[in-house]
């Protein structure tokens, strides 16, 4: 089993992310390429103390960048969406 605080690798904050913080009381995470819906649950669950009723993932695929001729690209990552049990919320991700 994967750490806990290896599984989470971050907050994501954006537009979207907060709109369904407010309307789904769920909240956004980029996590560990290799992690599933299981050790993702665990982890916030043990990390946040909070009871985690639903977990959606995605893999997101990196974007190609440039810098002046040379062509690179961006890793691919994956987000999760994790809705937490009605009345809790991550105190750390109020603002």
């Amino acid at each position: 089993m994967i750490e806990p605080t290896r599984v989470i690798l971050g907050a994501l904050i954006t537009e979207k992310a907060v709109r369904i913080k407010e309307e789904e009381n769920a909240y956004a995470f980029r996590v560990l390429r290799t992690a599933n819906k299981v050790s993702i649950r665990n982890a916030v669950e043990q990390l946040f103390r909070v009871h985690v009723t639903d977990v959606r993932v995605m893999n997101v695929g990196g974007k190609r960048r440039r810098m002046g001729m040379y062509a690179g690209r961006r890793p691919d990552w994956k987000k999760a969406i994790v809705v937490l049990k009605q009345g809790e919320k991550i105190e750390a991700l109020e603002h």
